[in-house]
């Protein structure tokens, strides 16, 4: 498991479930070291991180952010709770803005695959759903997008 207890940081964890898309993943891994993230965790089902479209659009991310594939999120995740991490669930159900929150405790967010948002079975764990407030007609962000939103909205509360 990641150590929780990074550099006396507070955690800041990415739980990405069943993310396909190599460039997605390595820019959440580029944007997460930008944005203080102090760990990633992956369902077994994830692109391989070592897939080399990760490791291009990390530009050397990969090889300093810690990471972990672990084979049943929903039970990393209530160990995670038991640590004291709270988890946030980029989710379309989500009934709170995601700059409501507070992110300067253990926290981590979940994001979910591409196409299906995150597995109820995922989601249903999670201490909050949280909502990025959109304009116009569009429904949803890029995994990648939506994560790097998150991350920097939890860097500035903790700055």
């Amino acid at each position: 498991m990641l150590d929780l207890d990074a550099q006396g940081r507070k955690p800041l964890l990415m739980v990405l479930d069943n993310l396909q898309d190599p460039g997605n993943l390595g820019t959440i891994l580029r944007a997460g070291e930008a944005a203080g993230v102090t760990g990633v965790i992956m369902s077994h089902d994830c692109v391989d991180i070592y897939n080399p479209k990760v490791i291009r659009s990390t530009m050397g991310s990969v090889y300093r952010m810690p990471f972990v594939y672990v084979e049943h999120l929903p039970e990393t995740l209530e160990v995670l709770a038991e640590a004291g991490i709270h988890s946030y669930a980029a989710h379309l159900k989500g009934k709170n803005s995601y700059d409501q929150e507070d992110y300067t405790r253990g926290t981590a967010f979940l994001i979910g695959n591409e196409g299906n948002g995150l597995r109820d079975e995922v989601a249903d764990v999670a201490e909050c759903y949280i909502k990025i407030p959109m304009c116009g007609e569009v429904e949803s962000l890029n995994a990648a997008v939506a994560s790097s939103v998150l991350m920097f909205e939890a860097a500035r509360q903790r700055r």
